[in-house]
């Protein structure tokens, strides 16, 4: 991905706090390495999830049972889940899928205890899982921590230990039952490698420029108007 090039975004990135799906850059070495958003870490007992309006931390539920997220939660800024990436779902998944329209959910692997969210970090995906929440096209790319001491030297889903996969597909599958619930809307279709995550990174940015991309056009217009 290319950074903001107008001044005007730049110059509201100073003073203002930038909105963390809209206002983060996914960075220089994006799709194969990117800024992370995130919102819940392994200590939560409560979900906590971003206001779109205001980018502010909201607290989207309390875990009531024993559903905590085993690693790092996220997203991608200025990325979107929309045609493109639902159309790529629905051609793996051999059924019509839609896209969630939310930004593109990342778990990112550290050894290291990181105990509050609502910070970013850098990382690099190496696979991910496709899941269909109700319909929809709901990724969970998987990342490591850049540097990571146990984790960083893996570049592919297939590196990672399978009890920790596994782990992760428990918290998926689970993560919004109660006890005596008779269905689930969740599913994982498929793991997929990296290849496979860059190229649906890839497809959200898009996405992203197709419901988003006149951001900046819009800013600089409204201070030509101030400038008259």
């Amino acid at each position: 991905m290319k950074p903001p090039k107008q001044p005007l975004w730049n110059l509201l990135q100073v003073l203002c706090k930038p909105h963390p799906w809209h206002g983060i850059f996914p960075g220089d070495h994006a799709p194969g390495r990117v800024n992370c958003f995130i919102e819940v870490v392994p200590a939560d007992t409560v979900k906590y999830e971003i206001d779109k309006l205001s980018g502010y931390l909201k607290v989207d539920r309390p875990q009531k049972y024993s559903n905590i997220c085993p690693a790092l939660y996220g997203f991608l800024p200025q990325s979107y889940c929309g045609e493109k990436v639902a159309a790529y779902s629905s051609a793996k998944a051999g059924k019509h899928v839609e896209g969630d329209r939310d930004p593109l959910d990342v778990c990112v692997l550290t050894d290291r205890p990181i105990t509050h969210g609502n910070i970013i970090v850098e990382c690099v995906p190496i696979g991910g899982f496709r899941m269909l929440d109700g319909g929809e096209a709901d990724d969970k790319i998987i990342a490591v921590l850049k540097g990571d001491a146990t984790y960083g030297h893996c570049e592919d889903i297939s590196q990672v230990p399978s009890v920790v996969l596994d782990r992760l597909r428990h918290y998926f599958l689970t993560y919004k039952l109660h006890p005596g619930a008779s269905g689930n809307s969740c599913e994982i279709h498929s793991t997929y490698g990296r290849e496979e995550a860059l190229e649906v990174i890839s497809l959200s940015f898009a996405d992203y420029d197709s419901m988003f991309g006149n951001l900046e056009d819009l800013l600089n217009s409204a201070l030509e108007l101030f400038k008259r």
